[in-house]
């Protein structure tokens, strides 16, 4: 069983990887064979930050699908998806700071001042780089109960994240709050009384299928079917 555990926990954690590469892999693809849009600096920031918001979705939707299917194999998905939503964070800086503004600081500087969602990217970059270099399992030792303290500002990069995407599209909101929509439920799944639900919702479940198994006939306790 122990075997079977590590092989799914294995596994799970090579999908991450190949599930999370799927972005560049195409991105690259598409530049190789110069397959951009007319405006190929703006298609690799979208395609840069929007990577970067689904991983970083992802990795928040860990904890949730743990409670309810129980299966913690799950866990090392959480900061795998979590480091690789950083990485696409960080090329989606650079194509902003070096395709399109040049590294000119000065410009750079300017539009940070007047944009608002590249004052709002900017905020939610300086939050989650923290949260990156500290992943490590020396640095969790190291820093203790502050770990997970500092580990939940993720929460509201998240709502940057999101907030960054609305103000970039402009008026294309169909996508961005879709994506707000499942930060808020997966945000909301966080809260205590939702865990406790939810875990008790599991635990009838696993009792209700334990019981059918064993051939006992379950009560009909639905009121009005």
């Amino acid at each position: 069983m122990k075997v079977d555990r590590k092989l799914q926990t294995r596994l799970l954690r090579i999908g991450g990887h190949l599930v999370a590469l799927i972005p560049l892999t195409l991105l690259l693809l598409d530049w190789q064979t110069a397959n951009f849009s007319p405006d190929p600096v703006r298609e690799i920031t979208l395609r840069t930050g929007k990577a970067a918001i689904l991983l970083l979705l992802a990795s928040l939707a860990v904890t949730p699908l743990k409670l309810i299917l129980g299966w913690n194999q799950l866990h090392p998905l959480r900061r795998i998806l979590g480091l690789y939503a950083f990485a696409y964070v960080v090329l989606h800086l650079l194509t902003f700071v070096w395709l399109d503004y040049g590294l000119s600081w000065p410009l750079i500087s300017e539009a940070i001042v007047e944009k608002r969602y590249a004052l709002v990217g900017l905020a939610a970059f300086l939050i989650l780089l923290p949260l990156a270099l500290t992943s490590t399992q020396g640095m969790m030792k190291r820093l203790g109960k502050r770990w997970t303290s500092l580990h939940r500002w993720v929460y509201l990069a998240g709502i940057l994240a999101v907030l960054h995407y609305v103000l970039l599209v402009k008026q294309a909101y169909t996508q961005p709050l879709f994506l707000a929509l499942i930060l808020a439920l997966l945000l909301t799944a966080r809260l205590p009384a939702v865990r406790r639900r939810i875990v008790s919702w599991r635990r009838e479940l696993k009792s209700r299928t334990v019981r059918g198994s064993a051939g006992k006939i379950e009560p009909i306790d639905d009121a009005g079917m």
